[in-house]
């Protein structure tokens, strides 16, 4: 144990052993020790050597570290401190970092020693990504420490959680690779969320955030290992956006959890979780005095609901997040802010960016932020308030560009709020008692301040895009510039100010702003060529040889003046198409005009405006592009370019050329929608064939079963007639005794009427099955006459007809029978009766008068019985005879609903014979769209395959149907 002591700060005598000898020594006892007590002791001891001996404790004794790992399972302690020893060695914190490069005398001052330098940190950094290589070259290594982190004490769990977590600081997709294929090791990290202990909870929280980085895969997993509610529930007992650290923490991991990952973000919408997220932003009146921390937490709060609703996500899965915060109030609760007072200013920006995107291209919630006012006596609208932020160059510019972005995000696919913005600037609805939005943007338009007159340009143009309405109503503004002079319109008041030679960015924001508004607007186009000063000012921009700055204004003028060119439609005689490309032949020339027109896209600042719709700049000065814009610029520069090198001939052939292809494509497409419909005739009819076969199948079910009945009453009439054979039988032995005669006729009274009342069952269910038939031909008959098929309906009927006339033979053969038992009732009736005769005579003498008559009295009320029979025999022919009257109509029904099915058929051959007819023609046009487009290609043109128009046609058509869904 003296060598512990001296390695543990005890005096030896002798000299003392080097940190390597030292180190030796420990790893030796280590691996040879038997005693716990000593490989603890040692373990401990190198504990304490592994920050200043960083090098030799990692290359000496990892190997008997991980060794302990394995083999002393049992002893939390030694397990603690083999974890803290590793940690040490691999971990690269700069606390730690400093604290092993610095010297600590023992005097306990602290000597003047500088922090280490970027060289120093970055080899600490190397020294710990060594040895996390080491570490992990094995990977049952990092499944060891998973199982370890199964283990509840204290000491094992926390130094396992933080070494994973180096690891995967050092060595990120490595380690993530090994965790994603170790069984249930997701899993096991998650349950760290669940510990009672805060300091291995939060520290669980740094390991997720580290393990979720840039990884789909394990992001999905941890995601549906319940963690979103896990992380709120964390959220939410620590207190929201008042909490601390922790708060941070759970919103980092959400972020990285949720960000570029589509399947997260529909999981978290699904779960109903962004209702979870509106309490986070109930702010109270008094907002003085917010900590660092709360601003943070509400900046990631903030953060969390872009990602839902970013841009870049899928326009559904957007749309949906949008109308979710809509309808729990999250958007109002974000206006609360926007419109609070005391708020931070970086909170406010966020905020506003915020609002920004969760309105953006949703009509409800663009018609929702209309409708918000301020605080303020009198109430103004929150749109104006915010565009009085933006015009004010008093603002940090950072607010500035997030109220640009809310008022882009607000008219983004929302032509009415483009109308009513527009609206603000014509005369009839000017309003002199208070500030609109319009006042605000020609203000802003027309300042000193270059950066106000970029926003409102660019403002203004937004109220513009793809609106050719507002295009034209725009023209109608008029501006007074000063006293005693006309008023001039918007138009020519912007292109004075070009003319004057302000500022780069002012003319760069103007020449944005009159590209769009002509762009796609022939009236507009001509307005602005109606001035006889424009033409010449872009000509002569366009053809000097100015410095860098100017190139761009001169690839502006350029891509105005193409766009005269393209959208002319030659109603002015000075400007018409020809002339103008002849004046930039003459002035500037065609290749000159081509490269300036180049500039555009070639600027640096151009790609960085083209990456993403906020815009974000580092400085003013830098403010030169919108995205939308940049879009623009894209889909004219080819188009204007070919537009300038084609000859009038030429054009005159293409404008030919798309008349005739937009003639052959009218009739295609009418052959198209008769196709259609035709197809769905046929569809139509094949559903109604379909439904006539089941009908017919349910009635051959139907009369299976009928046979089956009527041969069971067969059955049952044969044998009560043997019955009644023997019975007469009997009575032909025993005449002889007249009171056992008398018995024997009343027995066989009762037998007839039983057989009465069966035949009257019989009656009964026949007439019911022929009125089921009557109804099944009444059915089939109104079906037939709206059918088209035609062999389909003739051989339906045919079976319909074999199977009536099976049920009329049927019906006729039980009537024969039904015929056959009456005559067979009244042999029996006379048999009877001729039995009573015989035996009067025969009577003894010696019967008194009384007897006599009481025998008379029976004989009487039989015979009437027998009467009765009689009647009812007779009735039951009559009603056979109303049965076959029927069968005779349902068989002319039969005949009728074959003439019709015939016709039906002639009307189905031609059909086909039409169809045929058409295809003959479709082929014609087809042959002659071909001949047609082989001359486009000759003349130069790029035309697209009939293949490429179909499936653009199909993808308008899902997106109008996407439109109709949402």
């Amino acid at each position: 144990m003296n060598f512990f002591r001296g390695v543990m700060g005890g005096q030896a005598a002798g000299p003392q052993p080097s940190g390597a000898e030292t180190i030796q020594k420990l790893c030796d006892r280590v691996a040879s020790s038997t005693l716990l007590e000593d490989r603890r002791d040692a373990v401990r001891a190198l504990k304490s050597l592994s920050k200043k001996y960083r090098v030799e404790v990692g290359t000496q004794a990892m190997d008997h570290l991980i060794n302990i790992l394995q083999t002393d399972r049992s002893d939390s302690e030694i397990l603690g401190y083999a974890l803290d020893t590793l940690y040490n060695l691999i971990s690269n914190d700069e606390e730690e970092e400093q604290d092993a490069v610095t010297h600590i005398p023992v005097s306990g001052k602290r000597k003047n020693v500088s922090a280490p330098d970027e060289t120093a940190q970055k080899q600490a950094d190397d020294l710990g990504a060594q040895f996390t290589d080491t570490f992990i070259q094995d990977p049952e290594h990092v499944t060891l420490l998973l199982t370890l982190l199964e283990e509840f004490d204290f000491h094992v769990r926390w130094p396992g959680v933080k070494l994973l977590t180096a690891l995967l600081k050092n060595q990120g997709v490595q380690v993530q690779g090994i965790i994603l294929v170790s069984p249930m090791g997701v899993s096991r990290l998650m349950d760290l969320l669940a510990d009672s202990r805060e300091v291995i909870r939060n520290d669980g929280l740094l390991l997720l955030q580290q393990l979720t980085k840039s990884n789909a895969a394990i992001q999905k997993i941890v995601a549906f290992e319940n963690a979103f509610e896990r992380l709120l529930d964390i959220i939410t007992e620590e207190g929201s956006s008042d909490g601390g650290i922790v708060v941070e923490d759970c919103l980092l991991l959400l972020l990285n959890l949720l960000k570029n990952n589509s399947s997260n973000q529909n999981f978290f919408k699904e779960g109903s979780y962004i209702q979870r997220m509106k309490p986070w932003f109930e702010v109270g009146d008094d907002n003085s005095g917010w900590s660092a921390q709360k601003v943070t937490n509400l900046h990631l709060m903030l953060q969390l609901v872009r990602v839902m609703v970013s841009p870049v996500n899928s326009p559904g899965a957007s749309a949906s997040c949008q109308r979710s915060m809509y309808q729990c109030g999250l958007l109002q609760q974000l206006c609360t802010i926007l419109m609070a007072t005391g708020v931070p200013a970086d909170i406010l920006t966020e905020t506003i960016n915020t609002v920004s995107e969760v309105i953006r291209g949703s009509q409800i919630n663009q018609d929702y932020f209309a409708s918000v006012n301020a605080p303020s006596n009198p109430p103004r609208p929150a749109i104006v308030v915010l565009l009085m932020s933006m015009v004010n160059e008093r603002q940090p510019f950072v607010l500035r560009c997030a109220v640009l972005y809310c008022f882009q995000c607000f008219l983004y696919k929302n032509q009415k709020g483009q109308g009513e913005i527009v609206a603000t600037l014509l005369p009839s609805t000017i309003d002199a008692n208070s500030i609109s939005a319009g006042q605000l943007l020609c203000g802003g338009l027309f300042s000193v301040d270059s950066l106000s007159n970029w926003c409102a340009a660019v403002a203004l143009a937004h109220a513009l895009q793809d609106n050719l309405t507002q295009k034209e109503q725009l023209l109608r503004v008029q501006l007074a510039t000063s006293l005693g002079k006309p008023p001039v319109s918007l138009l020519q008041q912007c292109t004075n100010i070009l003319s004057q030679g302000s500022k780069v960015q002012t003319r760069v924001g103007l020449l944005m702003l009159l590209c769009t508004w002509i762009n796609n607007c022939p009236i507009a186009v001509t307005h602005f060529l109606h001035n006889q000063e424009n033409v010449p000012f872009l000509t002569a921009q366009i053809s000097e040889n100015l410095g860098e700055d100017e190139r761009l204004v001169q690839g502006l003028c350029a891509l105005l003046l193409g766009i005269c060119i393209y959208y002319n439609d030659n109603s002015l005689e000075n400007y018409t198409k020809e002339k103008l490309k002849q004046l930039i032949e003459k002035r500037i020339g065609k290749e000159n005009f081509v490269e300036k027109l180049g500039f555009i896209t070639k600027h640096e600042l151009y790609s960085r405006a083209a990456q993403k719709p906020q815009p974000v700049f580092p400085s003013p000065e830098q403010m030169l592009f919108d995205h939308e814009f940049t879009k623009l610029v894209k889909e004219l520069e080819g188009v204007i370019t070919k537009a300038v090198h084609k000859s009038s001939e030429e054009e005159k052939k293409e404008e030919e050329v798309k008349k005739t292809l937009e003639q052959h494509d009218n009739i295609v497409t009418q052959y198209k929608e008769l196709i259609r419909e035709q197809d769905a005739q046929i569809q139509e009819l094949k559903e109604q064939v379909s439904t006539m076969s089941a009908q017919n199948e349910q009635m051959q079910t139907t009369l299976t079963q009928q046979l089956s009945q009527i041969q069971q009453h067969k059955d049952q009439y044969n044998i009560l007639k043997l019955k009644l054979g023997k019975d007469n039988h009997s009575q032909s032995n025993s005449q002889g005794d007249g009171s056992q005669m008398n018995g024997l006729q009343m027995e066989e009274v009762t037998q007839l009427r039983a057989e009465l009342e069966e035949l009257r069952m019989q009656h009964t269910l026949l007439q019911t099955q022929l009125g089921d038939k009557d109804t099944l031909i009444n059915s089939l008959r109104s079906e037939s006459s709206q059918t088209a098929e035609g062999s389909a309906a003739e051989s339906d009927n045919s079976e319909l007809l074999k199977e009536l006339e099976a049920l009329r033979s049927q019906v006729q053969s039980q009537s024969a029978e039904i015929h056959q038992m009456g005559t067979e009732r009244e042999e029996l009736i006379r048999r009877a009766e001729a039995a009573s005769s015989d035996a009067a005579p025969s009577s003894d003498g010696s019967l008194d008068a009384q007897k006599m008559a009481e025998l008379e009295s029976r004989l009487a009320a039989q015979t009437n019985e027998t009467e009765r029979l009689k009647a009812e025999a007779k009735s039951l022919s009559q009603s056979r005879v109303e049965l076959e009257q029927q069968l005779a109509s349902a068989t002319s029904t039969v005949a009728i609903l074959q003439t019709e099915n015939a016709k039906l058929q002639t009307e189905v051959q031609e059909s086909k014979k039409e169809q045929d007819d058409l295809l003959m023609l479709l082929a014609d046009q087809d042959q002659k769209i071909h001949s047609l487009k082989q001359k486009l290609k000759d003349l130069g043109e790029t035309v697209d395959d009939e293949d490429d128009l179909d499936t653009r046609d199909q993808t308008d058509d899902d997106y109008e149907e996407d439109e109709d869904e949402d």
